[in-house]
């Protein structure tokens, strides 16, 4: 080919990836989802490795690693609620979400500072985070007020491919590390500090901050005014005002009287509830199919790679078809690995069909819920909405692996994925019903 006609080719495949979808994408989307991509690199790769960190380095005792593990998954939940009502009453949601990001970053640094207390280990994980849960739900408004209202589900996809792409290249760059340096954690602590860096640095130097219009914060219609009637609900018209003129925990709890948000975050616990965690699924699947331990870690890698390939075409079928529709189906594609996994003696390509709708469900339910809860609330207090609507998906989530670990341990495992089966598809029905009946609110926002 001749170089001309190289130029030609290039020229036309650029063309069509931007026909196709980059053109369609804000900017700032593209931008959150690069420094997503570059701070999971970062978190992944010591999240992979502080087991045994902890463990076989530091020589803690199991029940030390227990509570470091525990305020690992915990904290983040606890301050989501935070994070999101900070950028709200700031209207800053780029200043939340980097102090969140510096947070973490300044952590993976300090590790090599910790010697062998496992009390300033804890310190660091808490820590950690704290900054995960404060940036999360400013992050994800930021997304919603970067992207048009009919492409949020396709925008949250976008950016929830690339924050998986960076999960899965996590643990590669560690193992790979590790293999070069055996026992060399100061490298990998080093080597994700500088991934960390380049994710803030991405954020501070080119997300644009995009806060609420001012219109937003107007005063409700006049039939409000004339008739007098309370914050609920007007009767002359189906506008709703807003919910309380700041952003404070208070009128993060009042966007539940917002008929639409209050059935998403019952619909999503509920749902979250009757749902096992990875950990719990893969088990199922080493215990039924016997598989070797060590192939154990690359049923993490499989799965975020479906959700990775997955995300961007369940956004953008959720924004055509329905937002809805897909996160129900979603956990449809759940409760049939839950089916599968009742099968009595599987065959060996259950585990990949198993691996393949595990990783639908992720992307038809995780951005599909932020787009569907984004386009329900009011802008100024979007990210209290989105961290109230996660944290109590988290709670959901973790009262689940407890109650499947209590069945699991009295009646046995294929009992407790029996009953977790039966409740995911009265869950999903009903949830599907709730949503059906609970019509989307028409703001003058």
């Amino acid at each position: 080919m001749y170089p001309i006609e190289s130029f030609g080719a290039a020229l036309r495949v650029r063309h069509w990836l931007r026909s196709a979808l980059w053109r369609r994408v804000d900017r700032n989307v593209l931008l959150l989802g690069l420094t997503s991509f570059f701070t999971d690199i970062s978190s992944e790769m010591v999240a992979t490795i502080l087991p045994l960190y902890i463990i076989y380095t530091l020589q803690l005792s199991p029940l030390q690693f227990g509570v470091v593990d525990g305020l690992y998954q915990g904290v983040a939940v606890l301050m989501r609620l935070a994070g999101g009502i900070l950028s709200d009453r700031w209207q800053g949601h780029k200043t939340v979400t980097g102090i969140g990001y510096g947070i973490s970053a300044i952590c993976r640094l300090a590790l090599l500072l910790t010697g062998t207390s496992w009390n300033a280990v804890a310190a660091l994980v808490v820590s950690d985070r704290i900054g995960k849960g404060l940036r999360t739900a400013p992050r994800d408004a930021l997304l919603a007020l970067s992207a048009r209202s009919a492409e949020l589900a396709t925008a949250f996809g976008v950016h929830r491919a690339l924050d998986t792409a960076g999960a899965m290249i996590g643990p590669l760059v560690a193992f790979l590390l590790l293999g070069l340096v055996p026992g060399g954690f100061d490298v990998i602590f080093v080597v994700s500090f500088c991934f960390a860096l380049i994710g803030l640095a991405v954020l501070i130097l080119f997300v644009e901050n995009r806060g609420a219009d001012p219109a937003a914060r107007a005063t409700p219609c006049k039939a409000h005014h004339h008739a007098g009637h309370g914050p609920l609900r007007c009767p002359n018209c189906r506008q709703m005002p807003p919910i309380l003129p700041g952003a404070s925990l208070r009128s993060a709890i009042g966007l539940l009287r917002i008929p639409r948000f209050s059935a998403l975050v019952a619909s999503g616990s509920v749902l979250a509830l009757a749902s096992l965690s990875d950990g719990f699924v893969f088990l199922q699947l080493q215990r039924q199919l016997a598989l070797e331990s060590g192939f154990f870690p690359l049923l993490y890698v499989i799965t975020s790679l479906v959700y990775m390939l997955c995300a961007i075409p369940a956004g953008r079928a959720a924004d055509r078809l329905g937002r809805g529709r897909v996160f129900i189906a979603g956990y449809v594609l759940l409760l049939g690995v839950y089916l599968m996994l009742l099968v009595p003696e599987l065959p060996r390509g259950v585990l990949a069909c198993s691996l393949l709708l595990l990783g639908g469900y992720y992307a038809a339910t995780d951005g599909v819920l932020s787009a569907l809860a984004s386009a329900t609330l009011p802008a100024p207090l979007r990210a209290s909405g989105l961290a109230l609507l996660a944290s109590a998906i988290g709670v959901a989530r973790l009262c689940s692996s407890i109650l499947f670990g209590v069945i699991w341990t009295s009646v046995g495992a294929d009992a407790a994925l029996f009953a977790f089966a039966v409740g995911l598809l009265i869950a999903a029905a009903v949830a599907a019903l709730v949503l059906r009946l609970v019509p989307q609110v028409q703001y003058e926002f």
